[in-house]
């Protein structure tokens, strides 16, 4: 009850910290952030780095690409601009496993009393700004409660014979990242729950690369869901979204032995090796349809007809 107790909590705090990062951010960026967005995504590559600065800064793919979607929606932003930002939601979303991968928990404190003096004693800006501190000290004590909470299922038979079995399949790790990430709405969740499990050793890279692309997939499910009452290129940027995930699953999994002995080279730490493999797969995968995003576009067109 404990174990179950302590990973609930620490999921709460991480969403909790993470809406309150997103918050605190879109807030201090003000009323002209839509404006400025139009003008930084002219091209596929700019809209690519856009999409990127934004995703890391907001911790939050699935919520930058809903958000896209609603502009594309509105008529603020057309399908080909926010092409871009759509593959640059992909790289964004890498730091955030990253910043998983280590022991933040340290700054928890300092950054939540920064952020409240910000938060009580700023105007405007600065005062969003403490909120997105604060955002970030939830998602930090999260973080660490979750791994807390997890340490005991180190000595338990059951779930190391169950973690056994996941890893004697690394299809049925696919589908659970996919089904959790979808269930949650976020494989930014889902990625640092299996960054713990690895570094504590609970789960072979492999499976936990296995289930990090399954997450990458289930995560669409979100934005597939908002474009259902938007016209046709909000659908547009959800199945485009959806696509590229699928894309780079489609290349990386049944290369998942030999690419996980390569990612294996540039580190010990197995919770490092799942960030990085994570990082290198969404960066991979967004660059090589950068080039291709006239025809890419051009197939999701067809996908999804003007009429």
């Amino acid at each position: 009850m404990s174990i179950l107790f302590g990973f609930a909590l620490g999921i709460a705090l991480l969403f909790w910290g993470m809406h309150l990062l997103q918050l605190g951010l879109e807030n201090t960026a003000g009323t002209k952030f839509e404006s400025l967005l139009r003008r930084l995504t002219t091209t596929p590559l700019s809209g690519l780095l856009t999409g990127t600065v934004i995703t890391a800064l907001v911790q939050s793919s699935t919520a930058i690409t809903v958000f896209t979607l609603s502009l594309v929606n509105a008529g603020v932003m057309t399908f080909q601009q926010a092409l871009g930002i759509i593959l640059g939601t992909n790289i964004g979303s890498t730091i955030t496993a990253q910043l998983m991968a280590f022991n933040l928990e340290i700054f928890s404190l300092p950054a939540l009393l920064i952020g409240g003096l910000l938060f009580i004693l700023g105007r405007r800006g600065v005062k969003w700004f403490g909120l997105g501190l604060i955002g970030f000290a939830f998602v930090f004590w999260g973080i660490g409660m979750i791994s807390r909470s997890l340490q005991p299922l180190g000595s338990s038979d059951s779930f190391l014979q169950f973690l056994r079995t996941l890893g004697d399949n690394h299809l049925f790790g696919l589908l659970a990242g996919a089904i959790l990430a979808g269930l949650i709405h976020s494989s930014s969740v889902t990625t640092g729950m299996v960054i713990v499990l690895a570094s504590q050793h609970l789960v072979s890279l492999a499976t936990a690369f296995a289930i990090v692309l399954g997450a990458n997939v289930g995560t669409c499910f979100t934005a597939l869901l908002a474009s259902l009452s938007g016209d046709r290129g909000a659908k547009r940027v959800a199945v485009a979204h959806l696509l590229l995930n699928l894309f780079g699953v489609v290349v990386f999994f049944p290369l998942l032995n030999p690419f996980t002995r390569f990612i294996a080279l540039f580190g010990d730490d197995l919770g490092r090796q799942v960030a990085n493999a994570h990082t290198f797969f969404n960066v991979v995968s967004s660059l090589v349809i950068l080039p291709l995003a006239g025809p890419f576009a051009k197939l999701v067109c067809r996908l999804v007809p003007d009429k």
